[in-house]
């Protein structure tokens, strides 16, 4: 339980960080020296950021940034950051909806049904119990006595808050669908949209190629609209091959740019100082050696090895997995819809995901494999989620002064020294607990990747849920159910003396202690929208980081661009996070409304912080069309479901008669859960064949689909890497200004054809995406 007094220190502090971190991003982003940190996204798209004194005549005020990120349209936000992360902002709208209606009818009424009622102040009187009440908890659920006409309002403000749930969620996902159709009946064209996914293909037979065995089956089942198709393939020691050519390349060109600052720089004159380092791991020993010679023979070495590589990998290293590409979007569209084998181990014909998204080392794995991974995956996950907290506890109490005394009788003379003592008391044990729960998010990714899921966001969205029901296991019901144990160890004790100790009196006493814990919530969410978004939108670390590289280990212009690069937005574990907030205020909507304003307040902050992020930041990593929204909408309603099993087991718990009005509630959620899955769903599994089937004025060439589809490792030295350059940017060419291909198809083929190269795995898993100033 928190104090009022406790209470109001911790929102004035955090309030005070906010301020403090605006103030500071305020001033540093004015700076021009520091423009690649806060505004990357618009530098890479060739726009101008905000000038210093854009504001009328007078100076750029710290809140100017709100007003921008305001009256930027949907359109803009598409175009700069992606549906993916537009889906994402909206996602926030969605909840402040959600908030705001719900606070029409609980903030202004029950707020003061409850604060005119006395039951704590007899519940405090009552020896029994003895329970302590801050004035806070005098305004929720819990201050209303048992069996009293006065839980009528909470019974109806638990079905109001459930119909604006359903009815909003319901235009929300309608309105998502939208954006989805009309970002894939975009003007240009995209690859993806051109092609499929083939997994699980059979053995070939004898002197069969795997190209001629899947040729002859899409061409069957296909004629008219199967264009070709690429072979996946290990590709383990080209993309070693390749990553250390384009690292001999960087190293190069640094060296070069060291010899040539060394020329205005060094006593030694116009001639300079050839730079040099020695040949062990990081420099540190081996023979010392010209940087410059010994990384230009370090290419030469390179190159044909990689060529060889890449011919050798063409034959003999083929999968069981291919790329097919179509000659329309419609094609393509129902090829992924449709079952292609009477037996589903064979021939999983899928969408494809956008190049950058594909994990090529999941592309081959079998169906029952899948299987098995999936199993797996889910027992680990079940006992991660459940017991993760104790590995935390165990390090915790094993880094504390005694333990480690005790255990590490050698450090004795260290941990003396009054500096070092107050230190490791004061962080050790904090410190374990960040870094178990750091490792987490990356666990969970490997977790989901594991399963063989073939697309990252897929992976991303896969490890966001399992996410999410850690969070809210461990943070939601692991506080309110430890909690309240431990909040009410003295009443326990005082029933057991009394000789009143029942199952029906622990249950009175654990609902008693319920809203309270409502307080603690309360300050957690004030504190992660105030300091947590104060620190995002300051991005200081990015800042110093950017700064030291700069001046320290940058010699080339690309060193630089790699320096302030912004990265994606991180879904992970941003999502999860951000549904807990929801979960936690949906499910004390009722019993304590004062959390209202604060869940309000986490949303309408974030939304204007994220939409600033999208805008200026951060450049998406890959595009999935929105797909995160199913996975939002559903953690929703699981949000939802909490809350009404909640309010059903607090008004057993307040005695009152009619609590069974309350019992169709989550059935009601259930169904609106099963109904929206099976209305609006399939939209984001599979394209639309309406949508698939309208015109687009710029299609690109089959070449530069197929390049799209090629790791950058195989198109080493290639002439069609600058079609990859074209997808990247966005702008595919004309479909009028090509010959049409041999089935008339929309994708035009130029006479010399595609790559004839498989496609196979780069170490990242992902196209590269050039960062361009």
């Amino acid at each position: 339980m928190v104090s009022t007094s406790g209470f109001i220190t911790s929102l004035g502090t955090s309030f005070l960080i906010f301020v403090l971190l605006i103030l500071i991003f305020s001033f540093l982003s004015r700076r021009k020296s520091n423009l690649p940190i806060y505004y990357p996204a618009l530098l890479l798209k060739g726009k101008a950021p905000p000038e210093p004194e854009s504001i009328g005549c007078g100076i750029r005020t710290p809140w100017a940034w709100m007003k921008e990120a305001w009256h930027a349209t949907g359109e803009e936000l598409v175009e700069i950051a992606g549906l993916d992360a537009a889906v994402y902002v909206y996602f926030h709208t969605i909840a402040v909806k959600i908030i705001f209606w719900t606070s029409i009818f609980c903030v202004p009424i029950l707020i003061p049904i409850a604060a005119t009622d006395n039951n704590n102040e007899l519940q405090a009187q009552d020896p029994a119990t003895a329970a302590n009440f801050s004035s806070l908890d005098n305004i929720a659920m819990g201050n209303v006595q048992n069996k009293s006409p006065r839980l009528w309002a909470f019974l109806i403000g638990g079905y109001w808050l459930s119909f604006v749930t359903y009815y909003i969620l319901r235009e929300a996902y309608k309105h998502v669908i939208e954006l989805r159709a009309k970002d894939q009946s975009h003007v240009r064209a995209k690859p993806e949209q051109f092609t499929c996914v083939v997994r699980d293909i059979p053995p070939t037979a004898k002197e069969e190629s795997r190209e001629a065995q899947v040729d002859a089956f899409f061409k069957q089942v296909h004629p008219e609209t199967y264009e070709k198709s690429l072979i996946v393939t290990g590709l383990s020691k080209t993309s070693k091959l390749w990553a250390e050519l384009e690292t001999a390349k960087a190293k190069l060109a640094h060296a070069e740019a060291v010899f040539e600052e060394s020329k205005s720089k060094s006593k030694a004159g116009p001639d300079g100082v050839r730079p040099q380092h020695r040949t062990g791991k990081f420099g540190l020993y081996g023979k010392k050696v010209d940087s410059i010679e010994f990384w230009s023979e370090k290419i030469k070495e390179l190159t044909p090895k990689l060529v060889e590589e890449q011919r050798r990998t063409a034959t003999e290293e083929q999968k069981g997995a291919a790329i097919i590409f179509f000659n329309s979007r419609r094609a393509a569209a129902e090829a992924g819809q449709e079952r292609h084998s009477p037996f589903a181990d064979r021939w999983e014909v899928l969408p494809a995901p956008e190049p950058r998204a594909l994990v090529w080392d999941n592309m081959d794995v079998t169906f029952y494999q899948r299987l098995v991974r999936e199993k797996v995956v889910y027992l680990i996950t079940f006992f991660t989620v459940v017991f993760y907290m104790i590995p935390i506890g165990l390090v915790a109490a094993f880094t504390t002064l005694p333990n480690l005394t005790k255990y590490l009788p050698f450090i004795k003379p260290i941990v003396d020294i009054g500096v070092v003592k107050a230190l490791i008391e004061a962080y050790l044990p904090q410190l374990a607990l960040i870094v178990f729960l750091a490792l987490l998010p990356k666990l969970l990714l490997t977790l989901s990747k594991a399963e063989g899921i073939i697309s990252l966001d897929h992976i991303v969205r896969a490890a966001c849920g399992k996410m999410y029901y850690f969070v809210v296991f461990n943070v939601f019901l692991g506080f309110t159910i430890f909690g309240t144990v431990f909040g009410s160890a003295d009443s326990i004790k005082q029933l057991k003396a009394a000789g009143n100790f029942s199952f029906n009196s622990i249950i009175e006493l654990f609902g008693a202690s319920l809203p309270p814990n409502a307080t603690y919530f309360i300050t957690f969410i004030s504190f992660k929208f105030l300091a947590g978004y104060g620190l995002e939108l300051s991005r200081l670390v990015p800042l110093i980081v950017y700064h030291l590289k700069k001046k320290y280990l940058c010699k080339t212009e690309k060193e630089v661009q790699e320096a302030w690069a912004p990265g994606p937005f991180e879904y992970m574990p941003n999502v999860p996070n951000d549904l807990l907030v929801i979960t936690l205020t949906l499910s004390y909507a009722v019993i304590a409304p004062l959390i209202l304003p604060f869940g309000l307040a986490y949303y309408a902050i974030g939304w204007f912080v994220q939409r600033n992020q999208a805008l200026k930041v951060y450049v998406p990593e890959y595009e999935s069309g929105g797909r995160m929204w199913p996975h939002i909408h559903s953690r929703i309603l699981v949000g939802l479901f909490v809350s009404q099993i909640t309010m059903l087991g607090y008004f057993s718990v307040k005695k009152f008669a009619y609590v069974v009005l309350l019992i169709p509630l989550p059935f009601l959620t259930l169904l609106f859960a099963n109904v929206c899955h099976k209305v609006y769903y399939p939209s984001f599994r599979y394209v639309a064949i309406a949508v698939a089937s309208e015109e687009v004025k710029e299609v690109p060439t089959l070449s530069s689909v197929v390049a799209a589809f090629t790791p950058t490792c195989l198109l080493e030295g290639s002439n069609d890497v600058k079609d990859i350059d074209k997808y990247d940017d966005g702008s595919f060419q004309d479909a009028e200004s090509h010959l049409p291909s041999k089935t008339s198809s929309g994708i035009a083929s130029p006479a010399d054809g595609a790559l004839a190269i498989p496609i196979a795995s780069p170490a990242d898993g992902a196209l590269a995406h050039p960062i361009v100033e």
